[in-house]
């Protein structure tokens, strides 16, 4: 396993990495061509944190602005901190929150499985916690699959529906490893293996030390890295990094987010709520085929191009993400 982790960033050159979206040849040229200067984009956090509690355990929040809430939702590895500099583009009349889920960021880290159920869990006692309602959702990642199981789910409660790069149809769920290609497919055995994927997540905390700044196009810098880090510091933390790419469903497993995903790709068939869907170039899981797929089957969906990005576009084009968001709310 020391092999694979040593040939990581080797691998992405070819494929998109851990998040099961095959790239071509081509566009992984451009995304090592697409690598940006230095673009100034403030790492420091300088929105209040906050904290509930949720079933037992303290969820931390970021919190800014007054008025209906717009509910910021990461994946992994990321936290709350991956919104800093798109939350106050809505502050100025929503009240933006951005959540640690369980287990993640801030938040408090319970031995529980931190399956995609148990996040829902988490998330939907976070929203009655804090009595959200008229909510507007904005997510990313596996976030974004959470966001659009919860709008499927209350549709009294969420009015608005903005998501980028999630875990969601098309790409997913994956009829089987090799569709994945070898590399991806063998990949993804690997982290679903109980000793491989132990000792490529837990003691190499792959996911935080190289998934994520493989797949930001600048270089990030040694702030954001220890805030994304320090969740994560002791082995025993790094579960639900674990956790999340075991939950990708792959021939037919797991079962439940096989169904869970079917359901959400039967809601965005039906939904008649604004939903925007940001997307970078060259991006990960969302290519240019993903966003027809969408645009297809999404009735009321607008689509905003925010530049160039790979899978975490909030570090890359947070002001592109933030003005399209603000828009978009302003007009629905």
């Amino acid at each position: 396993m020391s092999e694979i982790l040593n040939n990581l960033v080797k691998l992405t050159a070819s494929t998109t990495l851990v998040l099961g979206f095959l790239v071509s040849p081509t566009m992984a040229t451009e995304q090592n061509a697409a690598r940006l200067a230095v673009p100034q984009i403030s790492e420091t956090l300088t929105i209040p944190r906050h904290s509930v509690e949720v079933l037992g355990n303290s969820i931390s929040y970021l919190q800014t602005g007054e008025g209906d809430p717009v509910l910021f939702i990461h994946g992994n590895p990321t936290s709350a901190y991956l919104w800093r500099n798109i939350m106050p583009y809505v502050a100025g009349n929503h009240r933006a929150i951005a959540i640690d889920l369980i287990g993640m960021g801030s938040s408090d880290k319970p031995d529980i499985e931190y399956t995609f159920a148990d996040h829902y869990r988490y998330l939907d006692g976070f929203v009655k916690a804090l009595d959200l309602k008229n909510i507007t959702l904005v997510a990313h990642d596996w976030g974004a699959a959470l966001a659009w199981n919860y709008a499927r789910q209350n549709p009294d409660k969420v009015v608005r529906l903005a998501f980028m790069e999630g875990v969601l149809p098309p790409a997913f769920p994956r009829p089987s490893f090799d569709s994945m290609g070898e590399e991806m497919g063998n990949m993804f055995r690997a982290f679903k293996d109980q000793q491989q994927g132990h000792k490529m997540i837990i003691e190499g905390n792959m996911f935080v030390e190289q998934v994520l700044p493989e797949f930001v196009n600048r270089p990030l810098g040694h702030e954001a890295r220890a805030v994304y880090g320090a969740p994560y510091l002791t082995e025993k933390n790094r579960k639900p990094t674990l956790a999340w790419p075991r939950e990708v469903p792959i021939a037919g497993e797991p079962a439940a987010n096989v169904n869970a995903l079917a359901q959400i790709s039967s809601f965005m068939s039906e939904t008649r709520m604004p939903v925007l869907l940001a997307y970078a170039s060259p991006g990960v899981l969302v290519s240019p085929q993903a966003v027809d797929w969408y645009v297809g089957k999404i009735s009321n969906l607008e689509t905003a191009f925010v530049g160039q990005g790979l899978h975490f576009i909030q570090e890359d084009q947070p002001d592109g993400i933030g003005r399209a968001l603000k828009d978009w709310m302003r007009r629905n």
